[in-house]
C-alpha cells in the first residue's frame, strides 16, 4: 500500500475512534447536538491539530478532508437518537475501548509523520505521544474535567510514547512503512488494553502529605 494511503486509513480509523469516544463522552454529560459534535470533533482532530501547527504541516486533516465534517455531524445525529432511545448507559469503561484503539493508531502515524518531516528521533515520538493523547485532553477540558490522561494515573501517554519508539525502531531497522506503523499501532494500543485489564496504576506523587 503506497504510504500516503496508508497514512489515510490510519488517520481515518483513529480519527472515528477518537470521534465514538467524544460521543460517548458528550453523552455521559448529556450535551445537545452542538455541544456533543464539538466534543466529538476536539476529540478527534485536536492531537492531529496541535502535531501540524507544531510541525507546520499544511492543510490540516480536516481541513484537507472537510467533506468528513458533513459525515460525522450526521454520525453525530444518529448516535444521539440510537443512544436516547436505546438507553445505551455510556460507562466510563465504554469510552475507553474506541480511546484505546485512537491511542495507537495516532502514537504510530503521528511518529512516521514527524519522521517523513526531518525530526530527531524524541521529537518525532513527542509528536506521536502529542498526537495521541491530546484530543483526549481537550476532550476532557471542554467537559469541564481534569483530563484522566493527568489524573487517573493509569497509564496513557506512557503506552502511546512506547508505540512510536517501537515506529523510531522499524525505521531505523529499515523495515518498510506499513509493518512499523502496525507494529507501533499494535503495541501503544494493546499497552493500554492490557493496563486497563490489569488494572495497573502509576505511582502518583505524594508529597507534602502526612
Amino acid at each position: 500500500m503506497p504510504l500516503d494511503l496508508l497514512h489515510l486509513t490510519i488517520e481515518v480509523a483513529g480519527t472515528l475512534a477518537f470521534f465514538i469516544a467524544g460521543l460517548l463522552t458528550a453523552a455521559r454529560k448529556r450535551l445537545d447536538a452542538v455541544g456533543s459534535f464539538s466534543v466529538a470533533c476536539l476529540s478527534a482532530f485536536g492531537g492531529g491539530t496541535m502535531r501540524d501547527l507544531l510541525l507546520d504541516r499544511r492543510p490540516f486533516f480536516w481541513v484537507h478532508n472537510a467533506d468528513w465534517l458533513w459525515g460525522l455531524l450526521l454520525l453525530t445525529l444518529l448516535a444521539m437518537r440510537y443512544l436516547d432511545r436505546r438507553h445505551v448507559a455510556t460507562t466510563q469503561r465504554a469510552i475507553q475501548w474506541p480511546d484505546a484503539l485512537g491511542l495507537g493508531l495516532f502514537a504510530a502515524s503521528g511518529t512516521q509523520i514527524a519522521l517523513a518531516a526531518g525530526m530527531p528521533a524524541l521529537i518525532a515520538v513527542l509528536m506521536g505521544t502529542m498526537t495521541a493523547a491530546c484530543g483526549g485532553v481537550l476532550r476532557d477540558i471542554a467537559c469541564a474535567e481534569v483530563p484522566a490522561a493527568f489524573n487517573d494515573h493509569q497509564p496513557y501517554a506512557v503506552c502511546a510514547f512506547a508505540g512510536g519508539w517501537l515506529v523510531v525502531l522499524g525505521e531505523h531497522l529499515g523495515w518498510p512503512p506499513g509493518p512499523g506503523l502496525f507494529a507501533g499501532a499494535a503495541l501503544a494500543c494493546g499497552l493500554r488494553g492490557w493496563t486497563l485489564w490489569r488494572g495497573i496504576r502509576l505511582p502518583e506523587w505524594r508529597a507534602g502529605r502526612r
